[in-house]
C-alpha cells in the first residue's frame, strides 16, 4: 500500500499534533480541508491509519515501577501460546505483551506503583500464568528513546 507526497505530508502534521483542527492540519499540509479529509478517510479505509489515542503518562498517575518480563512457555504443549496470552490479557497491569521467535516467545510490559505492588502482581497474577518455563525480569531504569512519529 502506497502514499504519495500529499499523503505522507499530511501524515506527518497528523503525527506532530494529532490534536489540531483540520483547518491547521490541511494548512501546515499545504492542501484544502477537503483534501485532507479526504486523504485521512482513504488512509482510515486502507487501514493505514488505524486511529487515533490518549497517550497517558502512566509515571505521573502513580505508577513508578516499569518491568520487562521474558518468558519462555513449554512449547510441548499446542495449547500453551493461545492459553499463555488469553491470561495475560486479563492482567490490568501488563501494558505490552510482543511474541517472539527463538528462546524468549514472549515478553510482557509491567507497571507497577511501588515495588510492593510489583511483588504482589508478580506472586498472584503472573507466575499464575499457564505454561511459563522460564522467566526473566529486566528492571526498566530510563526510556532513552521511545519512537512513535515514524520518518516519513
Amino acid at each position: 500500500m502506497s502514499v504519495d507526497d500529499t499523503d505522507r505530508r499530511i501524515l506527518r502534521q497528523l503525527q506532530a499534533d494529532p490534536a489540531q483542527p483540520m483547518a491547521e492540519l490541511a494548512r501546515r499540509a499545504n492542501v484544502t480541508e477537503a483534501t485532507a479529509s479526504r486523504r485521512l478517510d482513504r488512509l482510515r479505509a486502507r487501514g493505514i491509519l488505524r486511529g487515533q489515542q490518549a497517550v497517558i503518562d502512566w509515571r505521573k498517575l502513580g505508577w513508578e515501577v516499569a518491568v520487562s518480563l521474558r518468558i519462555t512457555l513449554d512449547k510441548t504443549d499446542p495449547r500453551a501460546f493461545d492459553d499463555f496470552l488469553a491470561a495475560a490479557r486479563t492482567v490490568p497491569e501488563v501494558l505490552e505483551i510482543q511474541t517472539f521467535l527463538g528462546r524468549v516467545d514472549v515478553r510482557l510490559f509491567v507497571i507497577a506503583r511501588d515495588m510492593a505492588h510489583y511483588q504482589q502482581i508478580y506472586r498472584e497474577r503472573i507466575l499464575a500464568l499457564p505454561h511459563i518455563v522460564d522467566l526473566e525480569a529486566l528492571m526498566h531504569i530510563a526510556e532513552i528513546k521511545h519512537g512513535e512519529t515514524l520518518p516519513l
